[in-house]
């Protein structure tokens, strides 16, 4: 079994001695020390609230290259998952509900890239994810996949096989504009190349 080395960074010292002493035992995961924290696949901040410093610690976490970020909170609620959502977190858990089993369980899912939310607060972060697109994206037209729908069309030919002219004549556009939406496409999207950029809309049933 491969062991998930997890990174513990807490608001006292207590707290990250009870995080530690309940993580040690399990083969699962690896606790470093501080000067392994670099070796992280996930880090986990404990804090009593989704205060300025839990955020500050998981943004710190974050630059330090530690890919997979987990929550452990004493008090969290439909307002704080904006901001937790916002730094990158992939598992949020309360600390009354932090028994050893559950905090292997989240660190596994978030090494994995998945993501774990309380189930009372999951049906509110789909609702602000829902109104996200409602109100603010689908007025610039643009969807959560982060594509408007002019570069899904665009996209979506470019997948059938035609060339930038024959792009351009269909839509009714120049060439250049269609280069431009393709360019803007692949640099915010971090994507390589056209065919990148087609398999992208692919994987997220765009097209």
């Amino acid at each position: 079994m491969n062991r998930v080395p997890v990174y513990i960074s807490a608001s006292d010292p207590i707290c990250h001695a009870g995080l530690a002493s309940q993580l040690r035992p399990r083969p699962e995961v690896l606790v470093l020390d501080e000067s392994e924290r670099d070796r992280a696949d996930v880090g986990i901040v404990a804090s009593d609230a989704v205060d300025e410093a839990a955020l500050q610690a998981l943004r710190t976490l974050k630059r330090g290259g530690v890919p997979w970020l987990v929550a452990v909170c004493g008090r969290v609620d439909e307002s704080d998952l904006a901001s937790i959502m916002d730094v990158g977190v992939a598992g949020i858990v309360r600390r009354s509900e932090a028994t050893p089993d559950r905090l292997v369980a989240v660190i596994a899912a978030a090494a994995k890239g998945e993501g774990t939310v309380p189930p009372d607060l999951l049906g509110r972060l789909l609702s602000q994810v829902g109104q996200l697109q409602r109100q603010i994206l689908a007025p610039m037209g643009m969807r959560l996949c982060g594509m408007s729908d002019r570069e899904i069309e665009v996209v979506r030919l470019v997948a059938e096989g035609l060339d930038t002219v024959e792009i351009a004549s269909k839509l009714s556009y120049s060439e250049r504009t269609i280069k431009n939406i393709l360019h803007d496409i692949t640099s915010r999207l971090q994507l390589r190349n056209r065919a990148h950029a087609v398999a992208y809309a692919l994987r997220n049933g765009l097209i």
